[in-house]
């Protein structure tokens, strides 16, 4: 076939699968016939991506973000995967930073560091000061790599090509999912796209109704430096939250850790983003959440968000609730509302997988439970009932897992429903209400005086069109067709019946006084026509099946 017999990368990656174990895909690859595929247990999935080299390892990285297609042993395996890649030379970065730039370097910069603070699969950043003063991260894409990125592109789609041609490639649309992460890797290659979602993440949460936006540190890009393979953005000087010591901080006068008034700022942000925004940062590890020398967090890293429409917001709320509640019936009801496609889907088998499901939660209390876990299985459920919810539900329920991860390691004591509970109130206090509640209240008004006015004109229409027969009704019946037909064939042999009856009278009482050889004839002739439509409706009521 053609993936054996052109570049070698592509008998090199025959050779990787072979040598982790995975036979499967070299006989779909030389068109050998396979038996169904299985996926590779989760260590042997992370090394063949390891093994593939950078561009797989960001494949693996956005497969982590898809709970909804594999399960939770798999998403912790490839969420450790890292971009653990040599940097590129200076000489070599510095030849892409100058052709990026609209000006010279010295003009720009007043100093940069030539080694990387961090190195990257697509891209290496660069500490540096601007001419006019300012720190700034600098980030550089790799030479090349948008090349390399093309061309593996052009495999995945080749190999996704040939799983479609299995029953497993059709049930998990396989060409539709590689499309997905292809768009995802060609969109990592676009420093513009990161650029944009930082600003438009600054914005949102430059106001909030339920934490100081003071509190909150998004960096500022610089626009008129930055392109498609160059980011330039404003330095932050902090630490990674996990690796801050907390002991010597003091937070309202000591009524509050710091841990537990960091946990409550982070859930109440990112509910922010998740249910009142609809564009969230979708990858909150540790490593993204900075702690910074005046107690401010701030959030790094905005290349990968997620989004929402107001209907998911809505449905996610109320599932939120569902869950807090243990109902059964209203979790599968809102999985289906939820659902993109579903094959055959009976409902009471979903609904039982719902109850096994939350029966394990019924001794618990709400301080015990870990809503990620349970978001997971819900995801789980959805994939063992053939239901194909939207791909940004694999990023809200990661993005909920690392937010909860990072908060039960700040605080162990944490109690989900403590801190959702407000924002949950709120949220749907505000989904009736609106953000304006005396707003919402006057245009309710409104629509009821605009309809007491209309009322009585159109109760006058009605009963104007009824009392002068131009009233009609346009009713759709279902099966009236067939009764139509059913009544129609039993009309006319009805009448066939009653004309039969009636040629034999006439013919008997034509007989019984015949005095002419005519007369004779002609009784004869009635007979014989009576005889024959009789004989016709006879065989007609037999072909039928229908004797009663």
């Amino acid at each position: 076939m053609f993936l054996t017999q052109t570049v070698p990368r592509q008998r090199e990656i025959i050779e990787i699968l072979l040598r982790n174990g995975w036979d499967y895909m070299r006989r779909l690859l030389t068109g050998g016939k396979t038996d169904e595929p299985q996926l590779p247990t989760p260590a042997v999935l992370k090394n063949i991506l390891v093994d593939l080299g950078p561009v797989y390892i960001k494949l693996g990285q956005l497969l982590s973000t898809r709970p909804d297609l594999l399960n939770a042993d798999y998403i912790e395996e490839l969420s450790t995967l890292q971009d653990e890649v040599p940097p590129v030379p200076w000489s070599d970065i510095e030849i892409v930073i100058r052709q990026q730039l609209q000006t010279t370097l010295s003009e720009t910069f007043s100093s940069i560091t030539p080694e990387p603070i961090a190195a990257g699969s697509i891209a290496q950043i660069h500490r540096a000061t601007l001419i006019e003063g300012g720190e700034v991260a600098v980030k550089i894409q790799r030479p090349g790599i948008d090349i390399t990125v093309a061309k593996d592109i052009a495999l995945i789609q080749g190999i996704a090509d040939l799983v479609a041609r299995t029953e497993f490639g059709q049930n998990y649309e396989i060409k539709s999912i590689a499309e997905e992460f292809c768009q995802a890797l060609e969109a990592e290659l676009d420093f513009t796209r990161e650029a944009s979602f930082t600003d438009q993440l600054r914005r949102n949460l430059s106001h909030s109704y339920w934490f100081d936006p003071q509190q909150i540190v998004v960096a500022e890009i610089y626009w008129n430096f930055s392109s498609p393979k160059l980011l330039v953005m404003e330095w932050i000087d902090g630490t990674p939250i996990l690796s801050t010591n907390f002991d010597n901080i003091n937070i309202e006068g000591d009524k509050i850790t710091p841990q537990k008034a960091i946990t409550t700022l982070l859930f109440r942000t990112f509910f922010q983003q998740i249910y009142v925004d609809g564009f969230f940062h979708a990858d909150p590890h540790p490593g993204n959440l900075f702690y910074l020398p005046d107690g401010r967090i701030a959030l790094l890293d905005c290349g990968m968000v997620g989004r929402l429409d107001p209907r998911t917001q809505q449905i996610l709320t109320e599932m939120l609730l569902a869950i807090v509640d243990l109902d059964v019936q209203r979790c599968a009801q809102l999985t289906l509302q939820l659902a993109t496609s579903t094959q055959t889907v009976v409902l009471s088998s979903l609904e039982n997988d719902y109850d096994r499901m939350l029966r394990k939660y019924y001794n618990l209390s709400l301080a015990q439970m870990n809503f990620s876990q349970v978001i997971y299985e819900i995801l789980q459920i959805a994939r063992n009932n053939k239901i194909r919810l939207p791909s940004n539900m694999g990023l809200y329920a990661k993005t909920i897992a690392n937010l909860e991860g990072v908060a039960r390691t700040l605080n162990p004591e944490l109690n989900f429903v403590d801190e959702i509970q407000p924002l949950i109130t709120d949220l749907v206090r505000r989904q009736i209400l609106g953000n304006s509640p005396m707003r919402s209240l006057l245009r309710t008004v409104l629509d009821l005086k605009s309809l007491s006015l209309q009322s009585p004109r159109q109760i006058e229409l009605i009963l104007d069109r009824v009392t002068s027969e131009t009233f009609k009704w346009n009713l759709s019946i279902r099966g009236l067709d067939s009764l139509r037909r059913t009544m129609d064939d039993a009309a006319n042999r009805l009448s066939f019946s009653i004309l039969v009856g009636s040629l034999i009278m006439g013919a008997a009482i034509i007989s019984s006084r015949a005095q002419t050889a005519q007369l004779l004839l002609v009784s004869n002739i009635l007979f014989a026509a009576a005889s024959l439509l009789g004989l016709w409706l006879i065989i007609s009521i037999l072909r039928s099946g229908r004797l009663n």
